[in-house]
């Protein structure tokens, strides 16, 4: 037998289960009852190996370093104000 319960619950809380529900792949009720009921059989099956977990991590990290746009783009303010003139002396 069954039980259904209605809850009132604020934006930001749905929210925050909507996106733990989509983060594995179910609706937001059965994260509910999942949670709820302790069982953490869809969770494990989410869990990275420790293979993954690297191959994620190295994979995030190639997103980071340096570019160079080949020219100074930092506290050069005379090439900033130059350029500021230049923008707001456009006609659009």
């Amino acid at each position: 037998m069954s039980q259904q319960l209605t809850l009132e619950i604020s934006d930001e809380v749905y929210a925050d289960l909507q996106r733990q529900a989509n983060a594995v792949g179910i609706s937001i009720a059965e994260w509910i009852v999942t949670v709820l009921s302790g069982k953490d059989v869809i969770l494990e099956s989410t869990t990275l190996s420790s293979g993954q977990q690297e191959e994620a991590r190295q994979k995030f990290k190639s997103y980071a370093g340096a570019i160079s746009l080949g020219q100074a783009t930092g506290s050069d303010n005379q090439k900033i104000d130059a350029d500021l003139a230049k923008a707001y002396a456009d006609e659009y």
